[in-house]
């Protein structure tokens, strides 16, 4: 059974960086696929960041690209997410996702998800 781990969320303010975490445990496989997404309050969940677990290969929301970066540690079966220039609309719960199966970055289709760690970013 797989597990995913979130953390390192909090409350930082406007401008502010922070990296997530998302430990990835229960089975010694490696994904495919490792994900990152958000929801606000109110609004549905939205796709961040994702990256193949090998090859390097990363893709971003528009609204992150060039504040966010997406990286793993293979070794410590974890994700993590780098967020730079934090702005109030990025204050939401972000959800760590892993796939198995090999998939285009575009598909947003994931087989296992955390629990969340909740980012406030404050003015």
């Amino acid at each position: 059974q797989v597990q995913l781990v979130e953390s390192g969320g909090g409350l930082v303010q406007a401008g502010d960086s922070l990296r997530l975490s998302c430990a990835a445990s229960g089975r010694t496989f490696r994904f495919h696929t490792m994900g990152w997404f958000r929801q606000a309050p109110g609004k549905e969940r939205e796709f961040v960041a994702a990256a193949t677990w090998s090859g390097g290969s990363t893709d971003y929301a528009d609204s992150v690209k060039g504040r966010f970066t997406i990286s793993r540690d293979n070794d410590k079966n974890t994700l993590y997410l780098q967020m730079s220039s934090l702005q109030l609309e990025d204050t939401a719960v972000y959800y760590c996702a892993a796939r198995l199966n090999p998939r285009p970055l575009a598909v947003r289709v994931y087989d296992y998800w955390g629990q969340g760690t909740q980012v406030t970013v404050s003015s």
